[in-house]
């Protein structure tokens, strides 16, 4: 781990580097997988609000 020393003596910790990439952009069959995604939570959160909307009018 490297440190440094200051003055009085006192250690100065530093935490590892972390090695960096570059992010590659998504192919087009990850693109489709995210919109098949986003539409079926979009069902699934519309559906969850019409349950309760209609849950709520029934009492």
């Amino acid at each position: 781990m490297p440190f440094i020393k200051e003055e009085g003596g006192r250690l100065n910790n530093f935490a590892p580097d972390t090695k960096t990439y570059v992010a590659e952009p998504p192919t087009k069959q990850q693109k489709i997988s995210y919109l098949v995604y986003g539409v079926a939570a979009l069902v699934l959160v519309s559906g969850l609000i019409f349950v309760a909307y209609s849950a709520s009018k029934v009492g």
